[in-house]
């Protein structure tokens, strides 16, 4: 083979080269309640965020170079920092790896593998804080923690607020409307400041302003009543007077 049929980017190699396909997308089953709880929380992280990190939600991410078979696709990630490029697949040696990765389990969207191998590969991933939140378990949110070279899962009582280490946040499991429970991020380890989606978000602004037109209309009947009577008793004074 001539060399110049192995020339790329300007330098010649020895070997003609061989380039690895890293696909960005797979169809694979996915239940409602499943796909309804990880658009909730990749849409309130993106927007809570904003410009703060890069959010992915069901991606593949590659943690190998050498290896496309080496991968995930966690339910949400990101990334913090300034926002990034639109996500087709996350390759680590490109952007560098993720600061927190969320998994939802759900019964329909079962993998093939059991969960102590995609934990393994977390652990190879080198994640900062992984979540797996399953709703039909005793202990609804477990978190583990990259911790001296080991991915380690913090001792949780079930059902209470656990920190955010990433986000400076709480994870909180609250009561869903229609699917029974969901993960959601607070501001206090009580979970009574939950942070809020940008639909979240204006609705309570649109809330805000409707009470603070009704107090202000309030107000102002309060004060036109006292005018009123202030003028009453004016006018029964001059009458007195007169």
């Amino acid at each position: 083979m001539a060399m110049s049929e192995i020339r790329s980017g300007g330098f010649e190699y020895v070997r003609p080269l061989k380039p690895l396909h890293f696909p960005v997308e797979e169809k694979v089953p996915e239940s409602q309640r499943h796909f309804e709880l990880r658009m909730e929380l990749y849409q309130l992280l993106s927007f809570h965020l904003a410009e703060r990190a890069t959010v992915g939600s069901d991606q593949f991410l590659y943690f190998d170079a050498s290896n496309p078979k080496a991968c995930l696709a966690p339910d949400v990630f990101l990334k913090l920092g300034t926002r990034g490029p639109e996500i087709e697949s996350w390759k680590t040696w490109e952007r560098g790896t993720p600061d927190l990765a969320i998994e939802i389990a759900s019964r329909s969207d079962a993998p093939d593998e059991p969960w102590q191998q995609k934990l393994e590969r977390y652990h190879r991933l080198g994640v900062r804080e992984l979540v797996l939140f399953n709703h039909r378990a005793v202990r609804k949110v477990r978190i583990w923690d990259y911790v001296d070279g080991d991915l380690a899962e913090r001792k949780l009582a079930a059902d209470q607020p656990a920190p955010c280490v990433v986000l400076g946040l709480w994870w909180v499991t609250v009561t869903h409307e229609r699917w029974g429970s969901s993960l959601r991020l607070a501001h206090d380890a009580a979970g009574r400041q939950l942070v809020r989606s940008q639909l979240e978000s204006e609705i309570a602004g649109r809330q805000a302003e409707a009470e603070a037109r009704q107090a202000e209309a309030e107000a102002r009947r309060v004060a036109e009543a006292r005018v009123r009577e202030l003028e009453q008793t004016l006018a029964a004074l001059r009458k007195r007077e007169g």
